[in-house]
């Protein structure tokens, strides 16, 4: 085991060396193009968010009709749309998080949609649950969050809950861990703080009857 460690503490300390005889190796004409390349990408990113504010991005919004949702497809790459249904309180949970969202990943269009209102769409999305989430990426819906089920099987799941769970389907840009729920981590620190274990981590709540 000490020779494990010690081969793998080797292999760092030649890969960090090999960083820094990269940086030490640098000429001006590398750093300028170095900062060249970045000022090209910012203005890019730049030009990118100028249009999504065009197109509604940055809030979240209600889409009055079918029409609207396939203009907002044409122009936006990155839809998070719910589908909701104003008797279903669920939805109103689904609401608060998606509005945080919405103004924090300006790279996705965060919408909602009255499934009753608009029964093609609901129908050709394979809306069955209410709340749906569709999480559409380049006009492909890659995923969908039913009900709570991902989310914990509980009304108390936080906003970066649901960030991550959205960030599966590759529908947001997200840089953090995505093999572990963000509740699940709060969770084991929780344990790891009183020696004790509360409760599971998920309960067999389901919110399959939610569309009666």
């Amino acid at each position: 085991m000490d020779q494990l460690l010690m081969n793998a503490a080797q292999q760092l300390e030649n890969q960090l060396d090999s960083e820094l005889q990269k940086l030490d190796n640098l000429t001006v004409d590398d750093i300028d193009s170095i900062r060249e390349k970045r000022l090209k990408e910012m203005k890019a990113r730049q030009d990118k968010i100028i249009i999504w504010k065009n197109n509604g991005h940055g809030e979240y919004s209600e889409l009055a009709d079918e029409k609207e949702f396939f203009e907002v497809s044409k122009k936006s790459e990155n839809i998070v749309v719910h589908f909701y249904r104003e008797s279903t309180e669920r939805c109103k949970i689904v609401d608060k998080h998606l509005k945080i969202l919405a103004s924090k990943h300006i790279e996705t269009k965060f919408c909602k949609v009255n499934a009753e209102k608009c029964p093609f769409l609901t129908q050709r999305l394979r809306i069955k649950v209410i709340p749906s989430i569709a999480l559409i990426k380049d006009s492909k819906t890659k995923d969908y969050i039913i009900g709570f089920t991902d989310l914990g099987n509980c009304d108390d799941f936080s906003t970066d809950m649901m960030e991550w769970r959205i960030a599966q389907s590759g529908a947001i840009e997200y840089n953090g861990d995505l093999l572990t729920p963000p509740d699940e981590k709060k969770r084991q620190t929780y344990y790891n703080k009183n020696k004790t274990i509360r409760g599971k981590t998920y309960d067999s709540d389901s919110d399959d009857g939610l569309d009666d």
